[in-house]
């Protein structure tokens, strides 16, 4: 299955088209805005990478949050659009599950959430232990000891800095953003479903 794979939510644009799970081309750009104006021709640039017309392309999948509401609201957008110009199906990845794919076991994607607060999940070998939650600094990490027992882990995205003191001994994998082949790799394997946006907290404007 050829697909597209698309994150906008935090401070990166990521694309990335896989053929199952060969990586036919991919981009990434560290940004804190500017993903509405980059999206389309990184899209555009990856498709022509690989070699492909975006008739070729089998299914859409994009982050739909936590993150940043406008970037959120962007890939979303262009993902429903594409989609619907293409008829494909479009596939919304949780930012946080799309996190976690970048390391094996015990994994506590953490994304900083501004105003003293985190946007935390756990997955074990990619299973969800808990849902999407905005919590306290200190709640999360009493969350990550409850859940670890003692155990490895690894924190990772933006949040995981702001947990390391609290949990000594965490492997760190500092990330901007989800990377666009867990996304694309993710959502080959789940059901299409309307795309919705996974909010956890108002906005802050």
């Amino acid at each position: 299955m050829i697909v597209l794979g698309l994150d906008t939510c935090l401070s990166s644009c990521s694309i990335a088209v896989l053929d199952g799970e060969t990586v036919l081309a991919s981009a990434r750009e560290v940004m804190a805005r500017g993903h509405q104006e980059r999206l389309a021709p990184m899209a555009r640039d990856v498709m022509a990478q690989a070699g492909l017309a975006f008739d070729r392309l089998e299914r859409i999948g994009v982050t739909v949050g936590p993150g940043s509401f406008t970037g959120l609201r962007v890939g979303i957008a262009f993902a429903k659009g594409l989609a619907l110009a293409l008829g494909l199906p479009a596939v919304g990845i949780g930012t946080l599950e799309a996190l976690a794919a970048e390391a094996q076991g015990l994994v506590f994607p953490a994304i900083d959430a501004r105003r003293g607060q985190l946007y935390l999940q756990a997955f074990e070998d990619g299973r969800a232990l808990m849902a999407p939650a905005a919590l306290s600094a200190e709640t999360a990490a009493a969350r990550v000891a409850e859940l670890s027992q003692g155990r490895p882990l690894t924190l990772v995205g933006s949040g995981a800095a702001l947990l390391a003191d609290l949990a000594p001994g965490a492997r760190i994998l500092p990330a901007e953003g989800a990377d666009a082949r867990h996304v694309a790799r993710l959502a080959a394997r789940r059901e299409p479903a309307p795309l919705k946006p996974l909010y956890l907290r108002a906005p802050d404007a």
